[in-house]
């Protein structure tokens, strides 16, 4: 059972950016690939960023693309999403996941494991 746990939520202004960690509790961190999702109130979680098990392979939700960077170190089983130029509308809750692929993981088809989720709020 891999535990993940977010972190880096918080409260920013428009323009500004963050850093979300998602660390992981096991070394088999290593075989999974990874991903951002976000939640609005009311809303369906939607998919913001995956990156494959090595980290050669990324994809962005286009709402995000040029602003967010996901990126991974498995010695340290943690998971990045860099936030940059951050908008009132990226105010959510953050979820980080873990599934075998990216493919499946965009879909939110066969997640594994889900983080507990990080509030990011950003002020006009």
């Amino acid at each position: 059972q891999v535990q993940l746990v977010e972190s880096g939520g918080g409260l920013v202004q428009a323009g500004g950016s963050l850093r979300l960690s998602c660390a992981a509790s096991e070394r088999t961190f290593g075989n999974y690939a990874m991903g951002w999702f976000r939640q609005y109130p009311g809303k369906e979680r939607e998919f913001v960023a995956v990156i494959n098990w090595s980290g050669a392979s990324t994809y962005y939700a286009d709402s995000v693309k040029g602003r967010f960077t996901i990126s991974r170190e498995n010695a340290k089983a943690t998971v990045y999403l860099q936030m940059n130029s951050l908008k009132p509308e990226d105010t959510a809750v953050y979820y980080c996941a873990a599934a075998p692929n990216t493919s499946r993981l965009r879909l939110q088809l066969g997640v594994d494991y889900w983080g507990q989720g990080t509030q990011v709020t950003v002020s006009s």
